[in-house]
């Protein structure tokens, strides 16, 4: 499950204990992102609250969607299968158009995002996160630009980079410890995101 020592959902107290009632799915289960968190409860605390405000708030405007389909481009990237499958997964769902979500999935696969079923815009935002992944000092303000040219207000282009940085961040954190999908169920998410507060998965 991880490269090192976790405490299960039973044995858990306290603050972790807490947590893990938070972040649960069917069954008690916990994904082991946050599990391999257990050793230290905070930064489990602080990992779902940036997870869940970049990618499950409504005061997001992008499709999630779409912030998934980003989120699968950066896993892929950083050769993360943990996040790819868990994600890709999501994404399957909150599409609802299985041959479309393969196809996209397909092209990431590919490294060739624009060969996915996506608008303009779209190609546009994944090869923004492409660079920021891969080369993010080579970044310029005309990348920036180049967002805005394809119709993303400055807000959604804040969500792009956010999502992209976060992804990141959950791929290291899964390739650095020995993270495995063991025991996980795939593809839930705190979809309550009306309630920032509510990281129940589902």
């Amino acid at each position: 499950m991880a490269w090192i020592n976790t405490i299960p959902f039973a044995e858990a107290t306290g603050k972790l204990k807490r947590l893990y009632d938070r972040v649960t799915g069917p069954g008690g289960n916990v994904d082991n992102i946050m599990m391999v968190h257990s050793l230290r409860p905070h930064s489990m605390e602080g990992h779902m609250a940036i997870y869940k405000n970049v990618l499950h708030h409504s005061g997001n405007t992008l499709p999630k969607w779409f912030l998934e389909v980003l989120g699968v481009w950066v896993s892929s990237l950083n050769d993360c299968a943990y996040c790819v499958e868990h994600h890709f997964a999501g994404l399957q769902r909150l599409l609802g158009d299985e041959a479309r979500g393969q196809a996209i999935r397909a092209a990431i696969e590919a490294r060739d995002p624009e060969a996915a079923p996506l608008d303009p815009a779209q190609q546009v935002a994944m090869g923004y996160a492409r660079k920021l992944t891969q080369a993010p000092s080579s970044l310029e303000q005309s990348d920036v630009e180049a967002l805005r040219q394809a119709g993303f207000d400055d807000g959604q282009i804040l969500e792009i980079n956010q999502v992209t940085a976060y992804f990141s961040y959950a791929n290291r954190t899964v390739l650095g410890l020995g993270c495995s999908t063991k025991g996980d169920v795939l593809g839930l998410s705190p979809n309550n995101s009306d309630n920032p507060d509510d990281w129940n998965h589902s």
